[in-house]
């Protein structure tokens, strides 16, 4: 098993949380696990990016080649095209359909729909108005972990016992909250 995985976004939208997620899941399937460091802007409304490799041998490289990403998970729609170099002919992209815009001159959202509507893989929802819609604001982006569950090839039970064992010193309404998130975005997923 070897599944490479890179997380994109923009700061402060949880790509780290469903990195320590994927990771702590991965641990628990006995797996190896090599992450690069989030790359970008750490505070709010930067580009952020890290690369996250899971295998069931050794891992040389912390860093993903071009054409070499199995997933792409994106908290933002451009940012998933931003890397789409990365991604390999039949690998996946995970994302959010709604834009983030925090430039002056973002691309018309339906010009970057357009472009990922030729994903043969893609999974696009909008986990900012399902996570409102479901009472969980803040656990937008583990929606979109469970919508990218199938495509990480970790079971879901693990991923279960990740958040409760991550956010269990945050007490018991933050667990089930992610809980919940991560049903809706699994239940997502096609």
């Amino acid at each position: 098993m070897k599944t490479d995985i890179i997380l994109c976004g923009v700061g402060g939208q949880g790509i780290l949380s469903i990195a320590t997620v994927i990771g702590e899941a991965a641990m628990n399937e006995n797996l190896y696990i090599k992450q690069a460091e989030v790359h970008g802007m750490s505070q709010r409304g930067g580009d952020v990016q890290s690369n996250l490799r899971l295998s069931s041998e050794p891992i040389a490289s912390d860093l993903i080649a071009l054409g070499g990403a199995d997933v792409i998970i994106s908290m933002e729609p451009m940012e998933a095209l931003r890397y789409l170099p990365y991604l390999k002919r039949d690998g996946w992209i995970i994302t959010s359909s709604a834009p983030f815009i925090n430039i002056p001159n973002y691309p018309a959202i339906e010009d970057i729909r357009a472009e990922l509507s030729e994903i043969s893989h893609l999974v696009a929802i909008d986990i900012e108005q399902m996570a409102k819609d479901n009472g969980v604001p803040r656990s937008a982006n583990i929606i979109l972990l469970g919508a990218a569950q199938k495509a990480l090839g970790l079971e879901y039970h693990k991923l279960e016992d990740a958040i409760r064992r991550i956010f269990g010193r945050k007490g018991e309404a933050v667990v089930e909250a992610n809980i919940k998130a991560l049903a809706l975005g699994r239940a997502a997923q096609g």
